[in-house]
């Protein structure tokens, strides 16, 4: 693929994508890489956790992508990326050294400085780990902030784990409770077997739920009984927060893909607290 040339400076224009070069690539599962890229002016695109990027594969087109990576890292942002649909499926296959046009920042991210003070609970399903992984990365890196921190992760299958490296380090680190399930396992798995809302049982001794601030990304099914188990444990819907996953296509708030309810995901979101959400939640097919 040819390097791009007369692309604007960042942030010039929100419309016209600013070329990244993919630096390195990372197998997580048979359909998911985690791709590193770079901007050739070492500028970046400063980013805070938990929000996204419109990825774009030359002459294919773009989809919204969350950041995976560090937020502090100058000039490197880090996309983990399931192959799904035309776009996604070129993006997986792309090699160091091919571009990526990238737009961006976008949307509202994770509340950390609201959860200073607060214990923090994360809980992911599946690729849902992955805008959740730059938010736990601040987290650690400015770790003194932050009461109790609890982890929950699960997804369909061992094969299907993400960050596998991460969860070992961070199954070491004694300020981190870690707990891992997958819905099947196989012949080698000594873990946990179950959904990942079944695990707040086992973790709620580890939080106080007037002082906590959830924060949860997943399949939305995931997310509607992780939301009953914590309100059960009184945790306030004003303090528990979704990152939501909607059909993006403008960023921007104009072309009305992404509406929720009267709120555009792009812009108002992707994440939201669910006290927010909830009027909406019941409706299907919303």
């Amino acid at each position: 693929m040819r390097e791009p040339t007369g692309a604007p400076p960042p942030g010039a224009n929100p419309y016209i994508p600013v070329p990244f070069r993919v630096s390195g690539r990372r197998r997580e599962t048979a359909d998911t890489v985690t791709l590193r890229l770079r901007s050739p002016s070492g500028d970046g695109l400063p980013f805070e956790p938990g929000q996204f990027m419109m990825l774009y594969v030359f002459g294919v087109g773009e989809v919204p992508v969350s950041a995976s990576g560090a937020p502090r890292r100058a000039g490197i942002l880090e996309h983990t990326v399931r192959a799904v649909g035309p776009v996604t499926r070129r993006l997986v296959a792309l090699r160091r050294g091919d571009w990526v046009g990238v737009r961006g920042p976008f949307g509202r991210g994770w509340p950390l400085a609201l959860a200073e003070g607060f214990d923090v609970l994360i809980v992911a399903g599946g690729l849902g780990l992955a805008p959740l992984r730059s938010a736990l990365l601040q987290i650690l890196a400015q770790r003194d902030r932050y009461r109790q921190v609890t982890v929950l992760y699960g997804a369909r299958s061992p094969a299907d784990l993400l960050y596998r490296l991460d969860l070992s380090r961070w199954q070491q680190r004694p300020d981190l409770e870690l707990r891992v399930t997958v819905d099947r396992a196989d012949e080698r798995w000594r873990g946990q077997i179950g959904v990942v809302p079944a695990l707040i049982a086992q973790v709620e001794r580890h939080f106080e739920p007037a002082r906590t601030v959830a924060l949860v990304c997943g399949p939305e099914v995931m997310m509607r009984f992780t939301v009953r188990e914590l309100q059960k444990r009184g945790v306030p819907d004003d303090l528990i927060y979704l990152s939501l996953e909607r059909n993006m296509k403008c960023a921007l708030g104009l072309c009305g893909h992404c509406q929720f309810g009267p709120a555009f995901i792009c812009k108002d979101g992707p994440v939201m607290p669910f006290s927010r959400l909830a009027p909406f939640s019941e409706i299907r097919e919303l």
